[in-house]
């Protein structure tokens, strides 16, 4: 069954965010979009890239009124080791989200039961705590953030122009469609 267009299941967990360990749940996704970027473990090879990715954009997704949540399956213990230890990871300014219970990895559908870890999972969820987005691909392959910046934007766009949908490779500033019956065989 697809996630898209279900709410957030809810959850509790506990992040580090800015020299500090923070309380993250279902609730505290709702009222901005947020961004789920699930990853399979902290100290590992891709993932680093990834956040600091993550963190090269963020000021975007601020724009956007979205935070990021990076989770992987270790502790929020092992994300301030892990922040403080990698010049990449340390670039972060958005929760990093300890999964060390797999609630969330397997309410999101991510989850490797024969490994403890994730799969590469990115998600966007609209105020209201509803999943808009779901992107889930194997573990050697890493994401372009750029990607998931323009999804977010169709995201945001469409939900303040509901009578209009993004063409394929739409970008921020691109023609939409509205649709219409006049429109079906014509495109």
């Amino acid at each position: 069954m697809s996630l898209i267009n279900t709410p957030v299941q809810p959850f509790k967990t506990q992040a580090y965010l800015n020299g500090k360990f923070i309380d993250v749940s279902d609730e505290s996704l709702k009222g901005k979009w947020s961004v789920l970027i699930f990853m399979p473990a902290a100290f590992t090879f891709n993932c680093p890239t990834e956040v600091e990715d993550a963190a090269d954009h963020y000021a975007e997704f601020q724009k956007l009124g979205a935070e990021v949540y990076i989770v992987t399956t270790d502790t929020h213990f092992s994300h301030k080791v892990w922040h403080d230890t990698s010049p990449a990871v340390g670039k972060a300014k958005f929760p990093l989200v300890g999964d060390p219970t797999h609630t969330l990895t397997n309410a999101f559908g991510v989850h490797i039961p024969e490994e403890g870890l994730a799969l590469r999972g990115t998600f966007v969820i609209n105020p209201e705590g509803i999943i808009k987005t779901a992107e889930v691909h194997s573990n050697e392959i890493a994401r372009d953030v750029k990607e998931t910046l323009r999804k977010l934007k169709a995201a945001v766009y469409t939900a303040a122009h509901p009578n209009e949908v993004c063409p394929a490779k739409w970008n921020d500033g691109d023609k939409t469609i509205a649709p219409s019956f006049d429109l079906v065989g014509k495109i």
